[in-house]
């Protein structure tokens, strides 16, 4: 038999990165929005967090000002913005 051969004599194997390799990211935050093509159509959104946030809305200045307090809590939510007690500097 001899030495495994690659996909053509003399090309060796690819060696791929292990896609099970974790890089450590985890999604915390989600804001999902519903915005049908159709002007007639309302527009809805959730916004959601791992640690317990959650709001939806309904209608086009409801899913405005849920956009805009969904980037408010990424600025203050726990788990993405770790306090800074007890940190070294």
């Amino acid at each position: 038999m001899g030495e495994p051969k690659g996909v053509a004599e003399g090309v060796p194997n690819a060696v791929r990165p292990d896609p099970s390799r974790d890089d450590g990211r985890r999604a915390v935050a989600w804001l999902t929005i519903a915005a049908p093509p159709s002007w007639s159509v309302t527009p809805s959104a959730r916004s959601w967090c791992t640690c317990g946030y959650e709001r939806c809305a309904i209608g086009r200045a409801a899913v405005l000002q849920l956009v805009t307090a969904h980037s408010e809590h990424r600025t203050t939510c726990p788990l993405l913005t770790p306090a800074s007690e007890g940190r070294a500097a």
